[in-house]
């Protein structure tokens, strides 16, 4: 199951679902449901108010100030021994975790799966998709870092095997298409269209909703419980971090997902 699946003009887009303000200072947006339903944390950090919560390591920013940002994050989430994060290189590695303690911090990994309750699963965006797999039943669940390059080369089916090589069941995944831009705001050349496995015609640019392109490769993969996020990352600037609005100078979000203990 590696590579990308082919598109399926029979798939469901995926239900529409707005990630909610949680409550606290902390600027973060959580699934809504997900906490109660399925006993698993899963959100993302927003910009805030006032100094921008930007949470990207590896950048020109003081180191000091990002981790004491960090840190909060750690902190809204007690029962969480142990966060896991890498320099993600928009390529399809995907990392099993067993279990760790305060950070496991990663090279060259664009994915993180687990079964162990407690441990916080952190990917960076700022127009990237997060993608959230979650098996309630087997309690299995695998967080994807997905902009273009991972959406062609086929992060999601390697995350759908990760999972299945660890117990979960493809009829029982769940699939959330998280905060990212849209694709009024993402503009692309024809090679990104080809490489998403969508049609264009003419000298572009174009128009390419990751999300949607998402939500039929799921489909594909025989995924039928899928939704996509409402938010957009450039749109609603006020909320988020958008690398394309801003000419690359804007921070990055962190989207998270973790087995509650």
């Amino acid at each position: 199951m590696t590579g990308r699946p082919a598109a399926d003009p029979r798939a469901a887009p995926g239900a529409l679902v707005t990630e909610m303000a949680a409550p606290g200072p902390l600027p973060r947006y959580e699934v809504p449901g997900w906490r109660d339903q399925y006993g698993v944390l899963a959100g993302i950090t927003g910009r805030g108010s006032g100094e921008p919560f930007d949470l990207g390591l590896w950048t020109d920013q003081p180191v000091r100030a990002v981790m004491e940002r960090w840190l909060i994050l750690r902190r809204a989430e007690p029962g969480f021994h142990c966060a896991v994060l890498a320099n993600q290189v928009h390529e399809t590695d995907i990392a099993w975790h067993r279990d760790g303690y305060g950070w496991v911090m990663l090279d060259r990994f664009d994915g993180h799966a687990t079964a162990r309750p407690g441990v916080l699963l952190t990917v960076t965006v700022a127009d990237c998709v997060p993608l959230y797999l979650v098996d309630p039943e087997a309690r299995v669940v695998a967080l994807l870092h997905a902009g273009w390059r991972g959406t062609a080369g086929g992060i999601l089916a390697r995350g759908v095997e990760q999972a299945i090589a660890h117990g979960a069941r493809v009829d029982r995944l769940l699939l959330h298409c998280g905060v990212g831009i849209c694709g009024d705001c993402y503009e692309v050349g024809a090679e990104v269209m080809a490489g998403c496995g969508v049609p264009a015609e003419g000298p572009g640019p174009f128009q390419l909703d990751l999300r949607q392109v998402l939500s039929t490769q799921a489909g594909a993969l025989g995924l039928r419980q899928v939704s996509r996020s409402s938010w957009c990352s450039a749109h609603h600037q006020k909320e988020f971090f958008s690398h394309r609005r801003s000419g690359g100078r804007d921070g990055r979000m962190v989207a998270y997902l973790g087995i509650l203990p």
